[in-house]
């Protein structure tokens, strides 16, 4: 333990964040990391617990999300080496357990956080923020590329490029295999890439790690359906990982839904990242629009976010669910979750963009009304909580983000490898839409069996 008692003299103190009048106008990192004598001070508050429940990915009460963090990560050991200024030391115990952490030092919501002891009875430690120190330590000094394997080693082929499968195609390299990923869009990185903005997850930060991975001997082959060639794929790889995530979007099944104008929100955020990346204007735009997201989680913040920067006239946000408590009794549910009401980047940018919280709580979407051209005018919705009278209104829209969460697998990519012997799947094709951190400990979790198979 790095300062006994630090925790009773020195408060939380978080990275800080771009006024929001400022961000909006670009799709730069909103986030203004502190100093390092800073984030060192916040590693010491750190109790060192007999019992880190902040480390345990464990499920406590019938949770439907783990308590801790789901790596594992050796957090109050890495908390100590910070503060002690061991960096070199930080940066390897963190290795041992997160291959990304520059990935989810920046959009895990951090479950850790909400299982630390210390945040039982007083502000839980930055491990957040802590995790994303170390991991910049560890490029600024330069992390080198995996050895190159062995040119008769097994081949195994990853299908996705997402979280789930760089994890598998990072752990399979590492021992020893050859690994071949293929991507369906033109960039890998999947939903790290096009799912999640810029200003949350910055491209070259993406990038910079999949150039690493080439360099250690890991293929990419971006542009390629798999379920068109999945007999060759097979045929060709020892085994193969279905990596593909949980890409089928939950629908609103009301009438008016195939209106243009109403679209899914990872489409409308996939075209968003692209017309960045490409310098040209999206295809699918809020400039100049009213805007409705349908949905309250990450993804719905994000898509917020977006239409801030797009120019929108207007957002709102139709969430179904009743307004979460400002805070509940710790001591009630901890550390499970607790299901207090929280405020994403989005919508603390919209509040300050247009004055007031762009949420509308315990509202059902249940039509899309027509402008008489067959484009969306405005968003049908019902309001009031259980037992009271229920009122139709319209909220004005011209354009409609649907992010009601996702399905499943895309059925067609499992359909495609049924059959084929050693087929593996991973992330979130297996265990439904999750947690990044939880997709990548699923990632190594089936490289780990791939290998002892293939390795002995």
């Amino acid at each position: 333990m790095g300062s006994p008692g630090a925790y009773l003299v020195v408060g939380r103190s978080e990275h800080g964040v771009r006024p929001a009048a400022e961000a909006v106008l670009d799709y730069g990192d909103f986030t203004v990391d502190l100093d390092g004598d800073e984030q060192r001070a916040q590693a010491s508050r750190c109790m060192n617990c007999g019992v880190p429940f902040c480390q345990s990915g464990l499920r406590f009460g019938g949770a439907r999300q783990a308590t801790g963090c789901p790596l594992h990560n050796l957090i109050p050991e890495t908390n100590d080496l910070l503060f002690h200024g061991r960096l070199d030391d930080a940066v390897a115990r963190l290795a041992l357990t997160n291959p990304f952490p520059e990935f989810t030092g920046r959009v895990c919501p951090a479950p850790c956080e909400t299982a630390c002891n210390l945040g039982l009875n007083d502000d839980a430690v930055t491990i957040h923020d802590n995790e994303r120190t170390i991991s910049d330590i560890a490029w600024a000094s330069g992390i080198d590329p995996l050895p190159a394997p062995a040119a008769d080693a097994p081949l195994v082929s990853i299908v996705g490029s997402g979280p789930a499968g760089l994890a598998a195609a990072w752990e399979l390299a590492r021992l020893g295999a050859r690994v071949r990923v293929y991507e369906r869009d033109e960039r890998p990185g999947g939903l790290l890439m096009y799912g999640i903005p810029n200003m949350k997850l910055p491209k070259w930060v993406v990038e910079r790690r999949i150039e690493l991975m080439e360099r250690s001997g890991i293929e990419f082959s971006c542009g390629v359906d798999a379920t068109g060639c999945a007999e060759r794929i097979c045929g060709e790889s020892a085994a193969v990982v279905l990596a593909c995530g949980a890409r089928t979007a939950r629908r609103v099944d009301v009438p008016g839904a195939d209106l243009a104008g109403v679209e899914f929100a990872l489409d409308y955020l996939s075209e968003a990242t692209r017309a960045l990346l490409d310098e040209r204007p999206a295809r699918i735009n809020a400039a100049d629009k009213d805007v409705v997201v349908i949905g309250g989680g990450d993804t719905g913040v994000d898509c917020v976010a977006t239409a801030l920067r797009q120019g929108a006239r207007s957002v709102r946000q139709v969430i179904r669910a009743a307004e979460p408590p400002v805070s509940v009794d710790s001591a009630a549910v901890w550390p499970a979750p607790r299901g207090e009401r929280t405020t994403g980047y989005g919508q603390r940018e919209a509040a300050v963009v247009f004055g007031s919280d762009p949420r509308i709580w315990s509202t059902d979407t249940v039509g899309f009304a027509d402008d008489g051209a067959g484009h969306v005018r405005g968003v049908v919705v019902e309001s009031g909580s259980h037992g009271s009278e229920h009122a139709h209104s319209e909220v004005p829209a011209q354009l409609v983000l649907i992010a009601k969460g996702f399905t499943g697998a895309e059925r067609s990519v499992l359909d495609a490898f049924e059959g084929f012997g050693n087929v593996h799947i991973a992330g979130d094709a297996r265990m439904g839409a999750s947690l990044v951190a939880s997709a990548i400990a699923d990632g190594l979790q089936v490289a780990g069996k791939l290998a002892s198979e293939l390795f002995g």
